[in-house]
């Protein structure tokens, strides 16, 4: 899948919704539906990160549209911390049998992690798929 490597060269812009400017939320939908064709998610171009619980209100109405699930590719990863949305990432399984995560962040440009490691660093992540996977 070397389709990712055109994604680690964007800039991270809060409310960038692509295709060379992303947030979080915008990297996740825009990879979601171009790359995995899952679909497109709503953009929420007006949330920005400095007001988490709008940012929280529309990850629980997309997330109320999904199911949950085990670490998967193509799931979204929700980053929680108390009863707030904080991040948005994708699982992506570039090599066979070995899952990793796209993010992106302000101040960091976009990676690619392995999911153990990233998940190291955040305590609560909930992970979300399409109801209609199989």
């Amino acid at each position: 899948m070397s389709w990712v490597n055109e994604y680690l060269g964007c800039k991270y812009v809060d409310g960038g919704r692509g295709p060379v400017e992303f947030d979080c939320w915008g990297l996740t939908r825009h990879v979601r539906a171009v790359e995995l064709g899952l679909g497109e998610l709503p953009s929420y171009g007006d949330l920005r990160n400095t007001n988490p619980r709008a940012f929280t209100k529309a990850y629980r109405t997309e997330a109320d549209k999904l199911e949950e699930c085990a670490p998967e590719h193509g799931a979204i990863a929700a980053v929680i911390i108390g009863k707030v949305c904080m991040h948005i990432a994708l699982v992506l399984e570039l090599v066979p049998g070995e899952l990793s995560i796209l993010e992106i962040n302000d101040g960091r440009p976009p990676r690619v992690l392995p999911l153990w490691m990233w998940r190291r660093d955040h305590v609560t992540v909930t992970y979300h798929r399409n109801r209609d996977h199989d």
